[in-house]
């Protein structure tokens, strides 16, 4: 049986192992906040990927807030529409290179999984090394005998940043520095432009180099300046996806000890009573 150790795979792993009877290939793609979308542009994918639908299906619907994550049970019944066994191997990609596909790597994470990882490149870098895709195919699945065991300990909520806030505690924020600093507006509209206070700038794209993860000795050095200490990490960015950009830089780095923070700044600038820094 296919496992995997590493968060971040290269494509020329994934085409080696592509025929392994419990691989399943997941689609996370979402379009990227604020950016122009071509839906002329036929959807193509890697052969026999699963669309793991984060908008409209991995989700709280019924949430205050985009992207809140799931009950457990929720989560469960609809990973096991997927055709996902307790005994498969996830690997999760998406068409930007890495944007969504480590929100789906947290989420497994979070509900106890972790035989999973993100392709490093996503769809563009699989395409770059010549390897083959096919037109959007939507099959009948099988269920699944997929089991979540829910850890709460990868997830913060505000009371919690609140508090790490604070007492200086760290809190790392994904989001362009623009928006940080607020001298950008947000791209949610009348939301408030700033960050938590006390918290730090650490834009998911400082991870990347050309869409793809940087070396495991770079990503080291990223998060030993930030956090030289074993303190725990809360990550945060604009609605609780980039921010599972730094967390999966933070595993690769061997920096386990963190948290996402769920509501992340949609919440916090839409909660008038929280304060903020500009």
């Amino acid at each position: 049986m296919l496992t995997v150790k590493p968060p971040i795979v290269s494509v020329d792993w994934l085409h080696d192992n592509l025929n392994a009877d419990n691989l399943i290939v997941l689609d996370a793609t979402i379009h990227k906040v604020g950016a122009k979308t071509d839906d002329k542009k036929e959807k193509q994918q890697i052969q026999n990927a699963v669309l793991f639908d984060l908008k409209n299906v991995f989700l709280d619907i019924e949430a205050e807030y985009p992207n809140t994550i799931p009950s457990e049970k929720y989560f469960e019944t609809q990973v096991q529409k997927l055709g996902i066994n307790n005994d498969s191997c996830i690997v999760v990609y998406d068409d930007i290179g890495v944007y969504s596909s480590p929100r789906v790597w947290w989420l497994f994470r979070v509900f106890g999984f972790e035989n999973i990882a993100v392709l490093n490149g996503g769809l563009p870098s699989w395409k770059e090394a010549g390897y083959m895709v096919e037109s959007k195919n939507e099959r009948t699945l099988s269920m699944g005998n997929f089991k979540a065991s829910i850890n709460k300990d990868k997830i913060s909520m505000t009371e919690e940043v609140l508090k790490a806030s604070r007492h200086n505690k760290i809190i790392l924020d994904a989001r362009s520095k623009e928006r940080f600093y607020a001298t950008e507006p947000e791209p949610r509209k009348d939301l408030r432009g700033g960050h938590i206070p006390n918290s730090k700038s650490l834009p998911y794209i400082e991870l990347q180099v050309d869409g793809k993860m940087k070396s495991k000795e770079e990503l080291q050095k990223i998060f030993s300046e930030v956090n030289p200490s074993k303190e725990g990490m809360i990550l945060s960015c604009g609605s609780g996806i980039t921010a599972c950009i730094l967390a999966l830089g933070a595993e690769e780095a061997g920096k386990t000890n963190y948290s996402v923070y769920d509501g992340s700044w949609t919440e916090w600038a839409s909660r008038l009573e929280l304060p903020v820094e500009k």
